[in-house]
């Protein structure tokens, strides 16, 4: 009996001991895979996801404040800038290390220094590095396009990237840049070490060694798992932004105080198909996280305003809605003489009124019903809400469908069923690609524009898409674009005509009036100045008739009840750091 009790007090202890050591694992779930965890090329959502959780940056965003807040992370503080707004002095923290690998001397991981950080801005302009960031501070820096003409050689200094001591460094512009210090807190800034670059080279995409809270334990293409990185320096969760109405039922005031990284590791599982995230979250021993499938809304779903689980869901699941930091658009090509600018006077006119009609004929309502949960509503021009430059009082005729306003429109300038140009509507193949067509082409024959002058234009990849808009080959475009920071500038500026493509102006919109705003605006701080200036360029924009925006679109984020955090990322890059797992 004796022995039988022992046995049992043992096994007992034993099993204690494993449920204290058990290590906490957040399993999380994302729509793409990274092709690269190099910073310099981290231009997707999914790489981003990885890097910022291996990486440091100057600056991050903070976890719940809304509107959306910059906070030091590897920087000490805010930097000194000089009144006229062109120098930055920045200032290390002390005691930020790399994470130990064969790199370094003795393989030990060493501090992170200003050095670092002018390295790693210099890699956007190093053309080897194949870099996607450089439109960030090209033509900003001073010496530093230079720097790379002349062949980014890294033994170089660059007259506006110094260090001035060992965790000093200061940053020359050539104009106000009011955004730079956005730029800092975002992935492609993450600060790497020389001597891992040099180590690697290629590789370093697969091997990234970082300062962040998080080191790579392993990556393939179907899961990165990250574990807590034990050095990285002692950081505290703060709930500043906390709203009790917002954030009150996840438990996350619970965490207050809590060293960050609490969780000891994070799977990040690339999981493209929908379907596929939803069978496994809903097993509850795998992902933890999802978003909502489009098809399970009806199960799911009781209410949606107010918005209400079912109560079998309720009962093991959180979830939010969710409105993307950024907004889908189609814009019409101002490059094509057929329906943008023309030399004749009198046609250039006509084609306005053919974009406007074009534009009246579109069923934002329909489109939101069908593709979108029925959730939301289009907003005038490109301004999402909740950043500066947004008007709420815009009239929302040109996000209203007007099937008579249209009519009207083409009969004033002379269009008719046999001078009417064909359309042209590119997409890449899949069958949301051919739905979406089909309903846009449904409004168009509501105003009379004949069945055969509507043509569809598929591409395989959405790299062979992408090679025609960026050459002007087509006509009407549809887009995306997530907000790269929570500036309105951000948006205007694909517009602006000397971004024309290949750049971001997809549009190929160049009005000399509108330009002349947005580079008075471009080196303005935050003001009402500023703000009414980003209003004006809106409604512009809206006047023209070169785009038919705009729309967030909304999505449902659930997460098991098990999991404490806010799963709304958009411009806030990693936020792992701050998810407990009971």
């Amino acid at each position: 009996m004796k022995k039988f009790c022992f046995l049992i007090f043992a096994l007992l202890y034993s099993y204690s001991v494993y449920s204290i050591v058990q290590p906490k694992v957040f399993k999380f779930s994302v729509a793409g895979a990274p092709t690269t965890l190099d910073p310099v090329q981290s231009a997707t959502k999914y790489s981003n996801i990885v890097v910022t959780a291996i990486f440091d940056t100057l600056y991050e965003y903070k976890y719940l404040k809304r509107p959306y807040e910059l906070k030091p992370s590897l920087a000490k503080g805010l930097p000194k800038i000089s009144k006229d707004g062109l120098v930055y002095k920045f200032e290390l923290k002390k005691g930020a290390y790399f994470t130990d690998d064969p790199a370094f001397k003795g393989g030990e991981g060493r501090e992170v220094v200003a050095a670092d950080v002018v390295y790693s801005l210099k890699r956007h302009f190093d053309p080897k590095t194949r870099p996607q960031g450089t439109w960030l501070w090209q033509g900003r820096i001073v010496g530093l396009d230079a720097w790379k003409k002349a062949g980014s050689n890294y033994d170089k200094e660059v007259a506006g990237l110094k260090t001035t001591g060992r965790y000093t460094l200061e940053v020359k512009l050539v104009k106000p840049y009011p955004q730079f210090l956005y730029t800092m807190g975002m992935g492609f800034a993450a600060v790497l070490a020389r001597e891992v670059v040099e180590k690697y080279g290629k590789e370093i995409t697969i091997h990234p060694v970082g300062s962040g809270p998080w080191k790579l334990k392993s990556f393939n293409t179907k899961k990165a798992v990250l574990v807590r990185n034990p050095k990285y320096r002692t950081e505290y969760m703060d709930l500043e932004g906390f709203d009790s109405k917002i954030h009150g039922e996840y438990g996350i005031k619970g965490l207050k105080g809590k060293t960050v990284p609490i969780v000891n590791m994070v799977e990040v599982n690339f999981m493209k198909q929908i379907a596929a995230r939803w069978n496994s979250f809903t097993k509850g021993s795998e992902i933890q996280n999802t978003a909502l499938p489009p098809e399970q809304l009806k199960n799911v779903v009781e209410s949606k305003n107010p918005f209400r689980l079912k109560p079998k869901y309720q009962k093991n699941y959180h979830a939010i809605l969710s409105p993307e930091f950024g907004f889908v658009y189609m814009n019409l090509n101002m490059d094509d003489p057929e329906i943008g600018y023309n030399k004749d006077p009198k046609r250039n006119t006509r084609n306005k009124n053919l974009r406007c009609a074009i534009i009246k004929s579109f069923n934002w309502k329909q489109r939101i019903k069908r593709f979108y949960h029925g959730i939301g509503e289009a907003y005038p021009g490109v301004i999402p809400e909740g950043i500066d430059g947004y008007d709420a009082t815009l009239s929302r005729q040109s996000v209203t469908q007007d099937i008579k306003g249209a009519k009207k429109l083409l009969k004033m300038a002379g269009w008719n069923k046999v001078n009417l140009p064909v359309l042209k509507y590119h997409s890449v193949s899949s069958i949301k690609g051919k739905q979406f067509y089909e309903q846009f082409r449904g409004g168009l024959l509501k105003i009379g524009y004949p069945r055969n002058k509507i043509k569809y234009k598929v591409y395989a990849t959405f790299g062979d898409y992408n090679r025609a808009v960026k050459n002007r080959k087509a006509m009407l475009i549809s887009m995306g674009w997530r907000l790269d920071y929570p500036d309105s500038e951000n948006v205007l500026q694909l517009y602006y005509g000397p971004n024309g493509s290949p750049g971001s102006n997809s549009a190929n919109y160049n009005n000399p009036e509108y330009n002349r705003l947005y580079k008075l605006s471009s080196t303005m701080n935050p003001s009402t100045k500023r703000t009414e200036l980003y209003k004006k360029m809106n409604k512009i924009l809206i006047d023209d008739c070169v785009t038919i925006a705009g729309f967030s679109r909304t999505g449902i984020q659930m997460w098991h009840k098990s999991t404490r955090m806010f799963p709304v990322d958009n411009v806030l890059g990693n936020y792992f750091k701050y998810v407990d797992v009971r």
